[in-house]
């Protein structure tokens, strides 16, 4: 998979220096996926929720969010919103 806005990860852990290490193995794992379905990616990331066209995967140990698009066909992840738990549960990235 090709992850697109891969620069929103690094301002994230600026802010959030905890959530680096997290970051930097989610997009390895993505960099070497090749998920055909949701399925798939669910093998992997068992936590990921599927919101309408929207994947939530958790990050550092529950206390981030990362909202993405994932294109299976072009393979590719799209970053949409790093959030924290507080920010992500006021649900604003809905809309």
């Amino acid at each position: 998979m090709r992850v697109i806005k891969r620069g929103a990860l690094v301002q994230f852990w600026q802010i959030h220096p905890d959530a680096r290490a997290s970051l930097e193995s989610w997009y390895a794992v993505v960099r070497q996926a090749n998920w055909k379905t949701p399925a798939h990616l669910k093998l992997v990331y068992r936590n990921a929720d599927l919101v309408g066209r929207r994947t939530v995967f958790n990050i550092g140990g529950n206390k981030y969010r990362l909202i993405a698009r994932v294109n299976y066909h072009t393979q590719r992840v799209f970053v949409l919103h790093l959030l924290t738990h507080a920010e992500y549960d006021r649900g604003a990235w809905k809309q």
